[in-house]
């Protein structure tokens, strides 16, 4: 299972007259980084969308955007119950001052009441529907993160089938590889038998250890058989791993690290133009594969 760390989702919908545009971005990392930039005031919506994230990705650079919006026309009035309570307060003590003056007074309407400062408030007919907000929050949570998933797989599929073809040209140079190392074996050995002669000629004061550490250091420098056969292993590991069921991109990058190390000795120890002219392809089909690989999850 291939996943590209690099996806885009998107999802709104609406609760009455409140309504949400998601946006769910993602980009290579090397650890799962979650940034979410969500409205205050939404009980426990954080808290279930990081569960969700952690449970349904390994790696990636994952941005969460949550914008709401509330209509104008959501606004209602209601009663201020202590204002109200403090106004007919006031106006029955009014009434009872007057009365003891002598001094007639027209009742007042529910509109004179209604009138008084304070009385009437503005409201928000969401305001008791918090708790429903919520819950179509949350449960767009999964949708959101499916399509997020399934755009992942959608681009990993591409870079499955790049990385497959990148592999297939390693194996088809590490065949080449192997082919100009046999071709270049007369070569290297009269390299080496010449070079044996110049050791022996100046072995005259060197004892026998010292000198079978110089023969089989000129061997060593020569031979590409393990840089061949170790190339060969890193292309069956590869193509497991892009087999596997679950994230391997970690593993991919570190395999490609050693695809790297292998073409850098193989170079070193050409001695021959054309074997040289073939690590130096490995190295940048190589390279080419490892920036595909940065992306995989």
């Amino acid at each position: 299972m291939i996943r590209s760390m690099t996806a885009f989702a998107s999802r709104s919908g609406s609760f009455g007259p409140v309504s949400w545009a998601w946006e769910m971005r993602g980009v290579n990392a090397r650890g799962l980084d979650l940034r979410l930039r969500l409205p205050e005031g939404i009980a426990g919506l954080e808290v279930a969308l990081r569960a969700a994230l952690t449970a349904g990705l390994a790696r990636g650079n994952v941005t969460v955007n949550l914008r709401l919006n509330r209509e104008d026309s959501a606004q209602t009035i209601a009663l201020d119950d202590a204002q109200l309570t403090a106004v007919l307060t006031a106006l029955d003590a009014v009434q009872e001052r007057a009365f003891a003056m002598g001094v007639t007074l027209a009742q007042p309407t529910a509109a004179d009441v209604l009138a008084q400062r304070g009385v009437l408030v503005a409201g928000s007919s969401d305001d008791d529907d918090a708790a429903g907000i919520a819950a179509a929050l949350a449960n767009d949570i999964k949708p959101l993160l499916d399509d997020f998933i399934a755009m992942r797989a959608s681009e990993g599929a591409a870079l499955l089938q790049v990385i497959r073809d990148q592999l297939d040209q390693i194996d088809a140079l590490t065949d080449a590889a192997a082919k100009a190392a046999a071709d270049r074996a007369p070569q290297v050995r009269e390299n080496l038998t010449r070079a044996l002669q110049r050791v022996i000629e100046d072995a005259a004061d060197m004892d026998e250890q010292r000198l079978a550490q110089e023969l089989a250091l000129l061997f060593v420098k020569s031979d590409v058989t393990e840089e061949i056969d170790r190339l060969a292993a890193h292309v069956t590991a590869a193509r497991d791993l892009l087999k596997m069921d679950k994230p391997a991109g970690r593993k991919l990058d570190f395999l490609a690290q050693e695809f790297n190390r292998e073409a850098n000795t193989l170079c070193a120890k050409a001695q021959d133009q054309a074997l040289t002219a073939i690590g130096l392809d490995l190295k940048a089909v190589i390279d080419q594969m490892r920036e595909q690989i940065q992306n995989v999850e």
